[in-house]
């Protein structure tokens, strides 16, 4: 791996006018400049693809879809372009992000140096660059495989910065080897936002794949910037449907009872205490019914697949 590496870079836009100049401003100032980005938009109704359009960089693919077919969707069909253009790797990586001109290089070079399959790097919150969003993550079992990242809203005082193998990291910034697509396979597009990279980080970790966390190498994050933040209905709506058809599809009922029942104590609790709205409430109340019908449809596609 080296500069001579073609990376695909792939990133899918939603309104994001707001954060996309200094994006662009980021990515086309790396020293790696053996690269080609994959821009998949969402069905923008701001100016997203006028300053798409305005960037005359050789380098960039724009795929405009005419709905909004959701982020796991939007990086599916990002992917497959970089694949098919012979790429050796694909960095997933949010446009809500800013970050310096060595990030793609050190990345990649990790990659090789570590004997990894992906890499991911030190996030910081851009709002208060000085606290940890992400220095990695993990699953938790006990928790049903929920995911956490090490460090979050920690004060970064260099308690993370030294180089290991995690089991987690979410696709703000993650850069893969195509190899990884053909033993994983890609983004289940039934989550459409949320949860889609824990999805694929668990099923990456269940065939071995190594994830290292490279904290040279750092990347900040505008967060909650383009979707309302995590109190928003959206957020909590998608975040808990997701949850649920996780547990499901990768635990199976009987093990995700327990762990739906704590769920529902967890939002009563957050009713009574007043963390939760009413409002948040039922829409947690909704989501979750609407987790289990997801399990189901797609139960019951498989065994009309194998029917066939």
């Amino acid at each position: 791996m080296g500069e001579t590496d073609l990376i695909g870079v792939v990133t899918v836009t939603y309104n994001s006018a707001s954060v996309l100049k200094d994006f662009l401003r980021s990515l086309t100032a790396q020293t790696h400049r053996n690269f080609l980005l994959f821009v998949v938009d969402n069905s923008s109704s701001d100016e997203t693809l006028r300053i798409l359009g305005d960037c005359k960089d050789e380098r960039l693919r724009i795929i405009a879809n005419s709905q909004n077919v959701g982020v796991a969707a939007g990086n599916n069909q990002g992917i497959r372009a970089a694949l098919e253009a012979g790429c050796s790797s694909v960095l997933l990586i949010n446009n809500d992000t800013e970050f310096g001109t060595g990030l793609v290089s050190e990345l990649d070079e990790a990659l090789d140096e570590y004997q990894a399959e992906m890499t991911c790097p030190k996030i910081l919150y851009f709002d208060d660059s000085s606290r940890i969003w992400a220095a990695g993550g993990r699953f938790l079992p006990w928790l049903g495989y929920r995911s956490a990242h090490y460090g979050e809203g920690e004060l970064d005082r260099g308690q993370f910065d030294t180089p290991r193998a995690v089991t987690y990291v979410p696709t703000c910034c993650v850069l893969i080897r195509a190899s990884v697509f053909e033993r994983v396979g890609l983004m289940d597009e039934r989550y459409f936002v949320y949860v889609d990279d824990v999805d694929f980080m668990y099923r990456a970790m269940k065939m071995k794949q190594k994830l290292v966390y490279v904290p040279q190498s750092k990347l900040l994050h505008k967060v909650g910037r383009l979707t309302g933040g995590s109190e928003s209905p959206f957020t909590a709506r998608y975040g808990t449907r997701n949850r649920v058809y996780f547990m499901l599809q990768h635990l199976g009922a009987l093990s995700s009872i327990p762990m739906l029942a704590m769920y529902q104590l967890y939002y009563a609790a957050g009713l009574l205490v007043r963390k939760f709205s009413p409002d948040t409430y039922v829409i947690k109340q909704k989501a979750v019914y609407e987790g289990i019908r997801m399990w189901s449809d797609s139960r019951r596609a498989k065994t009309g697949l194998c029917r066939r």
